[in-house]
């Protein structure tokens, strides 16, 4: 596929408007031709604000556009997988927000369908400078063996007409958040966890999990855990643990796009992080990255980074996770 790659974005979702489109405006590789709401008026205020040329009043007849390359996916999480089938099935390439799907089985849909088609999960830290030098520092044996990954992220959202907050369509913490702890462990230790365990607390009234603490066996010794919460004051860090010391990613999930980003290397000879050393890394945006990379990709100069078995992968550790709560016990992931 020469040229840039022309996209087409499927809803006026937030995290579209104002950070994934964006970022497609701003990488190499890829220009916003189009986007759908089924509220035409909302569809044509979004592109008139973004500068996108075409507003279309309904998903379907995007999807008809011969003039548009690939789509982004930000709709409910419920409604991730049969909009990506129907753009497959319309010719399209799909990058599609995470989590890929409700579940694994909701998400293997996307095996007979996928084909000659390009499908890649949304999952943008996959390729933000201070992740991906954070795996450099950790696979130079900076920090000694990676034994533990530590991560908290939390936000507040009580509002029960929000997504996040309605079982519906795939709210709570660990489908909105948690992915990305199971993402963050997988990244960094290149590896399968084998078994999970997990500790959730659910909203009374809206039933999503609020607060959910896993702990991740990778095997040999390696340790993932998270807490994740849509009901606690904000914060978010990733910590790596090796024998040697540990690197921490200060704002690991949501930087600001094109302002420097900064992780922390410390080889604990002084407590407090008083033995730590800065590294700051240059301006970027990670959802430009993210563009760039599914743009090399289907013009066919690298392989695909994500495909759907990544997905499929990543919803069964969740799906593990949400049996932990039923069972009680470790759960295996049958990774």
């Amino acid at each position: 596929m020469a040229g840039k790659i022309r996209w087409g974005v499927i809803s006026t979702a937030k995290i579209g408007v104002e950070k994934v489109i964006p970022g497609i405006q701003r990488s190499t590789r890829g220009s916003v031709e189009a986007i759908a709401s089924r509220d035409a008026a909302r569809g044509k205020q979004a592109a008139a604000r973004l500068g996108i040329a075409k507003a279309y009043d309904s998903y379907e007849a995007l999807l008809a556009d011969p003039d548009i390359d690939a789509i982004y996916n930000p709709l409910p999480n419920n409604l991730h997988i049969d909009w990506t089938i129907a753009a497959l099935k319309a010719g399209k390439h799909v990058l599609c927000e995470k989590p890929l799907g409700m579940d694994a089985a909701d998400a293997e849909r996307l095996r007979a369908v996928a084909g000659d088609r390009q499908v890649m999960e949304a999952f943008m830290v996959r390729f933000a400078p201070q992740w991906l030098k954070a795996r450099e520092l950790v696979r130079s044996g900076r920090i000694g063996e990676l034994k533990a990954v530590q991560i908290f992220f939390s936000y507040m959202n009580r509002d029960p007409k929000n997504i996040r907050n309605i079982m519906e369509t795939g709210g709570g913490a660990l489908l909105d958040i948690g992915c990305y702890g199971i993402v963050a462990g997988r990244f960094t230790f290149e590896a399968e966890p084998k078994r999970v365990v997990a500790l959730i607390d659910r909203d009374p009234d809206f039933k999503t999990d609020r607060l959910s603490s896993v702990i991740a066996d990778f095997g040999e010794g390696r340790q993932l855990s998270f807490v994740v919460s849509t009901q606690l004051g904000a914060h978010q860090r990733v910590t790596l643990g090796g024998t040697r010391g540990r690197i921490e990613i200060l704002i690991p999930f949501n930087p600001e796009a094109m302002q420097p980003t900064t992780i922390l290397l410390d080889d604990g000879s002084r407590l407090g992080g008083a033995s730590s050393v800065q590294e700051v890394l240059p301006p970027s945006d990670h959802y430009a990255e993210q563009a760039d990379a599914f743009a090399r990709a289907l013009s066919g100069e690298t392989p695909l980074p994500y495909g759907v078995e990544d997905g499929v992968r990543n919803m069964q550790i969740l799906d593990a996770i949400f049996r932990s709560q039923t069972s009680g016990k470790w759960e295996p992931t049958g990774l």
